[in-house]
């Protein structure tokens, strides 16, 4: 139940003013929450039709695709937004690799090593598909990481 904010009595839903003191109800907008993860407004159109191929290298090709793309088109943001979220990635991966080749002798670690990787493959298949819709979105999971911003 909603109530005028002049002189307080009961209104009825959809009322443009109250009533009984004749006061204009403020109109509400709603505001749709903005996605912090989403990069894209930081990128002319331009700049993401021209470089989506470029993006894409990193998650295709992996370390050579990062050097190609970025000898290739070192000017492009859109390019340079990719190539950190792989690294980004890439450094997960081999933090987890890590871990479970020294605690190899444990059944647990390699066996959550080994689902941690698989997890990490379909982000890398989420964002490779972020790219080819033009969109610049950090990779789930692994935007929480500070480094390579």
């Amino acid at each position: 139940m909603k109530f005028c904010p002049n002189c307080g009595a009961k209104l009825e839903e959809g009322a443009a003013a109250c009533p009984s003191c004749g006061e204009p109800l403020p109109v509400v907008i709603p505001v749709a929450a903005a996605d912090p993860t989403d990069h894209t407004a930081e990128f002319t159109p331009e700049d993401i039709s021209e470089n989506k191929v470029m993006a894409m290298l990193p998650y295709l090709l992996g370390i050579v695709g990062v050097i190609i793309a970025m000898l290739a088109h070192t000017e492009s943001k859109y390019t340079g937004f990719h190539v950190r979220q792989y690294l980004k990635i890439s450094v997960c991966q081999a933090l987890v690799s890590l871990a479970s080749t020294v605690l190899c002798w444990t059944l647990i670690v390699p066996a959550a090593g080994a689902i941690a990787l698989l997890i990490l493959f379909v982000i890398r298949i989420v964002c490779f598909f972020q790219i080819c819709r033009g969109r610049a979105k950090e990779p789930a999971i692994v935007h929480r990481f500070g480094f390579l911003k």
